[in-house]
């Protein structure tokens, strides 16, 4: 898991550096137009034309009046960009930060139902009159297990846990672990619906 937290921090900076080099870019180009439309000035002035209305000045004044009017563009575009990027990135900060108050006090809210379910699940147990060692073979079976990892996991022998089980079975009324499992679990799966709906076959 950190290892994937690295990598996604990796890729955040990354983008980042090609955002501002993107962004650079419209910055670099203006730059460069206006260096034209200095230069193409700088070299009438020193050109001294004897008529300023002739085809070579009006051509080098044609070129400096497109670069200036490019470099403003495109200046202006980029102040346009960089403010939207930075809404977006407020934006998504803000979202960010909503999902995981929301996210943290989900996972809270879970947390509280499933130590209220564990309590729920001994206080049947004991109803049972299940013994401390049904118990373990009872919560192990609701959470899935079969009868050889439930043996390997509490360090009995398969035969042993088997007959815990059949022992729950019998004090607890219940056929097997379908019924055990949908005793405690049939009505937590889905959130409540409308009683007068019909069920799904």
């Amino acid at each position: 898991m950190p290892a994937r937290g690295v990598a996604l921090d990796m890729d955040e900076s990354f983008l980042t550096d090609a955002e501002e080099r993107a962004g650079a870019l419209p910055l670099v180009v203006a730059g460069i137009l206006l260096l034209v439309a200095i230069g193409g000035g700088a070299d009438l002035v020193l050109d001294r034309p004897e008529r300023w209305l002739s085809t070579h000045v009006l051509f080098e004044a044609a070129l400096m009046l497109v670069s200036v009017t490019f470099a403003v563009w495109l200046y202006l575009g980029w102040r346009r960009a960089s403010r939207t990027l930075g809404d977006a990135r407020r934006a998504f900060a803000a979202r960010h930060a909503t999902l995981q108050a929301e996210r943290d006090e989900w996972r809270a809210s879970a947390q509280a139902a499933l130590a209220g379910l564990g309590a729920a699940i001994e206080t049947q147990f004991a109803a049972w009159k299940l013994t401390p060692a049904e118990s373990e073979v009872a919560l192990l079976l609701l959470k899935g297990h079969g009868h050889k990892q439930i043996a390997g996991a509490t360090q009995r022998s398969e035969r042993t846990v088997r007959q815990h089980a059949v022992t729950v079975y019998q004090k607890s009324g219940l056929a097997g672990r379908a019924e055990l499992a949908a005793f405690f679990l049939e009505d937590l799966l889905l959130p409540p619906t409308d009683a007068s709906a019909p069920r799904p076959r």
